[in-house]
Parts: structure tokens; C-alpha cells; sequence
């Protein structure tokens, strides 16, 4: 029985172990951290549960390819799932916006708030629902694709490649633009940052509006306990607090890993479900440097990282009036001498378990970029300094909560305070990244087979090697990558 070593217990890792048991390897998962997810977890405070990764998830409507492929590792096999009525309410000073499920909806409340804006709202609604037809495509990799299977992919992404040729070009703040309104103009161009492509939007409202994108019950982290229950119920073995080190490799391949605990483990094969840079940098040495890659990490500008600062609050009361995700603007917060001009308040109200009766869990996330993670870096040199700089933004954030909303006031304190330096700490996260290279108007996609040049049983796994990143995209090369292998090895894939 060939052995498999798998570097890293996300998503992707979790997901290679399942298929690299199903198809009769004898797998062992080794991860840095106490416990496996990576940055899909959550995490407990103060009789509170933090939940640190799902906003929202593609996949969770059942028949369709993904949510097939989720059910198969045990993610959502048998799991319940709440649906938000909107994906995003933005409470503007000239009317509130809603980005409703029912998309319906979302046209007739966008025309009865601007008739002005009849024509370019028409456009928007009929964007989204031509891409309702739209699937990820989980069934295998291009690369191990026959011609008659990759004009069938072509045909099925027609309506994708629609809106990438009109939408992927221009940004989201100049198609905002288009819109007359100021509040529905400022809903699309605080959405992503500026440069990004228009194009996003279109795709995330087009998964949410079609009943694809929401929420599974009990959150990030039992998600990912559930893979991991499914890993060990084929048989699969996980080494936590095994951080790998070290490679032990020859001219053409790897034999084995050494982690810093001290432990070594030998294998036929090794799957890099970490970070790329990790892979790439520390474990390799630069010895097999990638160009696709290379070209994206040296260019900040055109294949931007995001991370961001995570504030997580506890509630003395309930949300029951408002919607799950809201936008509104405030009074700016300065940090790392940007102004924050808007605040992103998510609440987990529908989630009981998370707060004591009475409460609810809220959490902020504020976007942070190049330019953040320097800073933060710098600043986590003194951590005296680090720690009074998070307590005077986690105050500022409750502040800017109070006077939007009176009646919190003095019922809201401080739970936890992530910034970018978190997400390097505990997950290895290349300048603290939770997502691959972001779509911007002049960056091109990236499409890699997770084979490493000059080794012929090492591969990486995981979120970066397609967009857009997350957690589709690691559960499905998890599983890409055991099928290039059983390819390898001339055995049949069994899913």
C-alpha cells in the first residue's frame, strides 16, 4: 500500500486525505495547530463561540456539483443550513439597500427605490440570473480532461465567460458609476476595493440569489470536524502540533518529511496542503521555483493578498430585527493611516449555540492589504504596543456600533481581535492571506495542476491554485490531487 504524507489539516488537506483513503492509500494528515480546519475554525471566549471563517458558502444548495462533493467528505452530509433573506443590507443615508436572495425581489426594491436607474438595474438583474445556469466544475481537473470533456466544460461556462468578456475588465467603483442613486452606487462601490473587477459581484449574488451560497448550522469549525471525523472513519491518521520543517528529497523526488517536533515520516508521496510561499520558500528553498507563481508574489499591485482585521463582540441581547450582514457608514477609524469610512457588521443571532440565552455573537472584519500587513508586522515587534493598538480599534468599532445603533449602548464588550499577524501565527498564511490572489482588472487567472517542477511526487493542494480561492476550490483540488495520482499509479479514482 503506496504511503501519503499530507503537510497541512485545512480544507484541502482534509479533503486529499478522504479521497487518498477511499482509493486505498495509507494517508497520514500533519498539521502545525492543536486542532485541524486551518482557517476554516472558530474558537471559544468568554462563554462565547467565535466563528472565524464562513460568511458564506458555495455548495449548499443539494443537487447541485458542489454541494455532491461536500456531502462526499462529510461536510454537509446530513447538515442543515440557514439561508439570510439578504446577502447584504447597506443602511445609507438616502435609503437602505438590500442584496435579497430573491432576486425578484432585489430588482422590484432596487426600481421602487431609483426608477432613474431602470435601464442599468435591468442590466444588473439579467447579469445575475444568466449565470444561475453557471456550476463549478468538480467532476475533474482540465488537465486530466478528454477534448469531448473540455467542449463540454466550454459550452457549460458560456454564461461565465458572458460576463467575464462585458464585467471582467472594468472595475466594480466604475460600473458603480453607471448607477444614479448615490445609495445603490455606494452599495457596489464599497462592495471590493478599488481595481477590483466588476465582474465579482455578479458571481457572488448570482451563487447567493440561486440558493447556493449560504450558511451551514454550527458553523466553520464542526465543519471541518466533520471531514475530519469522515478522514478517520476511513482510516486516515492526523499528527497535530507536527508542524513540517524540513523535506528529505533527492534529485527527482521526496521521500519524507521532518517536522519540528522532531518526529520524521517517510512516504511515496507528499501533498503540500500549506500555503504556497511556505511551500515554495521555507520547504523548498527556492530550489523549484514556480513562474506562475513567482510572477503573482512579485507583483502586490496586480495579484493583491487580502487579509483583515477580524473583531469579534459579545452582545447583552438579541438582533432579531436586523440583517444578518450590514454595511453602514461611521465616523472614519484610522488604522495604519487609512480612514475605515464603513463598517461590516455580521451577527450569528440564528446560531443559539454560540452565545449565552439573551446574546448574540457579532463580528467585524475590515479588509487589510500590502501596505496593513507591514504595518501590523512592524507593530508586533513591541507586544505591548500590538495589544493597545487592538484595544484602542476594538473600542473605536464599538463606539461607531453605538452611535449607528443607541439602544447597544453599554451592552457590547470586546471577544477576541485577529489582525494579520494572527492568521500568519496560527495557519502559516503568506502575509496573513485568508484568500488566494484577488481578481483585479489587470491580473490574469491562474489555472495550476499542483505539480512541482523537478519532483515527481510532491504536490501542492489547496485554495491556490485556482480562483477564486476559498473553500471550493481547496475541497476540490484536495481531491484533484489524489486523482493525479491515481493516474500516476494507473488505478482507477473512486469518489
Amino acid at each position: 500500500m503506496k504511503k501519503v504524507i499530507i503537510i497541512g489539516g485545512g480544507i484541502a488537506g482534509l479533503s486529499a486525505g478522504i479521497f487518498a483513503q477511499k482509493n486505498g492509500f495509507d494517508s497520514i494528515i500533519l498539521e502545525k495547530h492543536h486542532t485541524v480546519g486551518g482557517e476554516c475554525t472558530g474558537w471559544d471566549r468568554n462563554g462565547y463561540h467565535v466563528d472565524g471563517c464562513i460568511h458564506w458558502l458555495v455548495g449548499t444548495k443539494e443537487g447541485t456539483p458542489m454541494h455532491k462533493l461536500w456531502t462526499k467528505v462529510g461536510a454537509l452530509d446530513g447538515v442543515k443550513v440557514y439561508h439570510p433573506e439578504t446577502f447584504l443590507s447597506f443602511e445609507h443615508k438616502e435609503g437602505t439597500v438590500h442584496l435579497y436572495r430573491d432576486l425578484e425581489r432585489l430588482r422590484e426594491s432596487w426600481l421602487a427605490l431609483s426608477p432613474e436607474d431602470k435601464a442599468v438595474i435591468e442590466e444588473f438583474y439579467q447579469g445575475i440570473k444568466q449565470l444561475h445556469s453557471f456550476e463549478m466544475p468538480t467532476d475533474k481537473p482540465m488537465d486530466m480532461m478528454t477534448l469531448k470533456e473540455k467542449i463540454k466544460l466550454f459550452s457549460s461556462m458560456k454564461a461565465a465567460g458572458t460576463i467575464m468578456s462585458k464585467y471582467g475588465k472594468i472595475s466594480l467603483i466604475q460600473y458603480a458609476n453607471t448607477f444614479r442613486h448615490p445609495a445603490l452606487r455606494d452599495t457596489l462601490a464599497t462592495f471590493v476595493p478599488e481595481g477590483y473587477s466588476a465582474s465579482s459581484i455578479f458571481f457572488a449574488l448570482a451563487s447567493f440569489t440561486k440558493g447556493d451560497a449560504s450558511i451551514p448550522y454550527g458553523g466553520s469549525k464542526a465543519m471541518a470536524m466533520r471531514m475530519a471525523m469522515r478522514y478517520q472513519s476511513l482510516g486516515g491518521r492526523i499528527e497535530t502540533l507536527s508542524e513540517v520543517t524540513q523535506l528529505e528529497s533527492n534529485k527527482k523526488s521526496v521521500s519524507g518529511v521532518i517536522c519540528k517536533n522532531g518526529k520524521s515520516f517517510n512516504a511515496d508521496y507528499v501533498i503540500a496542503a500549506c500555503d504556497a510561499k511556505v511551500l515554495f520558500e521555507r520547504l523548498l528553498k527556492g530550489k523549484h521555483p514556480d513562474p506562475k507563481f513567482e510572477k503573482r508574489f512579485n507583483d502586490p499591485i496586480n495579484y493583491p493578498l487580502a487579509s483583515n482585521i477580524y473583531i469579534a463582540l459579545g452582545y447583552e441581547g438579541e438582533l432579531k430585527d436586523l440583517q444578518r450582514s450590514t454595511r453602514f457608514a461611521i465616523n472614519p477609524i484610522i488604522i495604519n493611516n487609512t480612514p475605515i469610512k464603513h463598517l461590516l457588521v455580521n451577527h450569528y443571532q440564528y446560531e443559539k449555540d454560540f452565545a449565552p440565552e439573551g446574546h448574540t455573537v457579532i463580528t467585524c472584519a475590515i479588509n487589510q492589504y500590502h501596505d496593513d500587513y507591514d504595518a501590523w508586522k512592524a507593530l508586533a515587534s513591541d507586544p505591548n504596543a500590538y495589544r493597545l493598538e487592538k484595544d484602542r480599534i476594538g473600542r473605536e468599532v464599538i463606539g461607531a456600533i453605538e452611535d449607528h445603533y443607541p439602544d447597544m449602548k453599554g451592552k457590547i464588550k470586546l471577544l477576541d481581535f485577529a489582525t494579520p499577524i494572527t492568521y500568519e501565527r496560527y495557519c502559516n498564511a503568506y502575509r496573513g492571506a485568508f484568500m488566494s490572489f484577488l481578481p483585479t482588472i489587470k491580473g490574469k487567472m491562474m489555472a495550476h495542476t499542483g505539480r512541482i517542477k523537478g519532483l515527481d511526487n510532491l504536490y501542492l493542494s489547496g485554495q491556490w491554485l485556482q480562483p477564486p480561492g476559498g473553500l471550493p476550490v481547496a475541497v476540490m483540488t484536495g481531491k484533484d490531487t489524489i486523482m493525479r495520482i491515481c493516474k500516476k499509479e494507473k488505478k482507477e479514482f473512486h469518489s
